[in-house]
């Protein structure tokens, strides 16, 4: 059985999650996301390392970082997830740079027992300030270890590249604009874009397609807003490349947080 249950608050979202035979795309998120695996083995390709996380194994993804997910066997996966907006990590630390993950998995029980208690406050929907407090905690734990360490500066032109697809998310992904403002050929643009994101640019395009329709369904509380102002042929489109993210389909999310 696969399961999918998403709540949020104070700006955060909670993952409660079951899967068997489920698998996602490959993909990337804007916010950090950690997490943990209650019982079974998490299998993803992360970086192009696989990447095994265990029970009571802590899951850390940096902003944009491209990674798929499944059960290691037909045994199964729990885990619990949450996500974080960059903004908000900085404005609980006090930290001028994103700082980024150095590794994937982490066997600390203090971090686990500090995901687990956010995850559980927001997934019963608990008081926001009780939310705040608990959230404060994990931010501090996360930059106090040796977990983190400040950004690197991102290549200048993947990231006039992703503006470009950014920009462009309600219209059809055009390569050959992109390409010609970089002063690249579409294949070169494509190589370079692998290269330093481990997507291409359409999986990246599609990617922020369905991160633009999770928010304005957040915000709207409509699906039907979301498929017209991100470009999507219909809902079934849309919900395709959602489920294929998030394991749930765009109207399921929508009643999870309502």
């Amino acid at each position: 059985m696969n399961r999918f249950i998403y709540k949020k608050s104070i700006g955060i979202t909670a993952l409660t999650a079951s899967m068997t035979d489920f698998t996602y795309k490959k993909h990337a998120h804007q916010e950090y996301a950690v997490g943990v695996t209650l019982r079974g083995i998490q299998k993803y390709s992360l970086d192009g390392s696989l990447q095994l996380s265990y029970q009571n194994g802590v899951m850390l993804f940096n902003p944009e970082q491209a990674h798929d997910g499944m059960a290691y066997d037909k045994s199964g996966l729990d885990y619990v997830m949450l996500y974080i907006d960059p903004e908000l990590l900085l404005e609980a630390t006090d930290m001028k740079a994103a700082p980024r993950f150095l590794t994937p998995i982490v066997y600390d029980s203090r971090l686990e027992q500090h995901i687990l208690r956010l995850s559980d406050a927001i997934l019963k929907g608990r008081d926001e300030a009780l939310c705040s407090e608990l959230y404060l905690s994990l931010a501090d734990h996360l930059v106090q270890t040796k977990l983190t360490t400040n950004g690197k500066m991102e290549h200048a032109m993947i990231r006039r590249a992703k503006d470009m697809l950014h920009e462009g998310l309600d219209h059809v992904l055009k390569l050959e604009e992109i390409s010609g403002e970089l002063q690249l050929s579409k294949f070169q643009l494509i190589r370079l874009f692998k290269a330093h994101t481990g997507i291409s640019p359409y999986q990246y395009f599609l990617n922020c397609k369905v991160e633009r329709a999770k928010q304005l369904i957040e915000r709207n509380k409509d699906v039907y807003s979301a498929v017209a102002d991100c470009g999507f042929v219909d809902l079934a489109h849309l919900n395709k490349h959602f489920k294929s993210v998030y394991g749930t389909t765009a109207f399921e999310y929508l009643s999870h947080i309502k």
